[in-house]
């Protein structure tokens, strides 16, 4: 089954362990050990997460690290900005409209609005 990065961040712990590998890469004990999960299960999780390119597994000796590659994330942050940016133009539109209503019920006496973003 073909996974994507959307499936990934989906689950918490999933989420937790790409936290938990981001700054430096941590054997795989050392994750399981994190969790109140079993450690097969553990191991599921991050064979999804290697599956969506999020986590590759290094051999090192006997034991084997996880490690996270977060160029995959920016999949997300482009999909998200989409729609920040179409939000923001929606809430700019809103808060002109309301501007406008309120200039027109105290008389074209204008009042100021704060405008805690811009």
């Amino acid at each position: 089954m073909r996974r994507d990065v959307f499936q990934a961040i989906a689950d918490p712990t999933r989420r937790a362990i790409i936290n938990m590998i981001a700054n430096q890469p941590m054997n795989l004990n050392a994750v399981a050990e994190r969790f109140d999960i079993s450690r097969p299960a553990i191991s599921k999780q991050i064979k999804i997460l290697t599956q969506c390119g999020l986590v590759a597994i290094k051999q090192q000796g006997r034991e084997r690290y996880c490690e996270a590659k977060l160029q995959k994330l920016n999949e997300v942050s482009e999909w998200v900005e989409q729609y920040r940016v179409f939000w923001n133009q929606k809430l700019d539109a809103l808060e002109d409209f309301l501007a406008k209503d309120i200039v027109n019920e105290t008389n074209n006496k204008p009042i100021k609005i704060r405008n805690n973003e811009k």
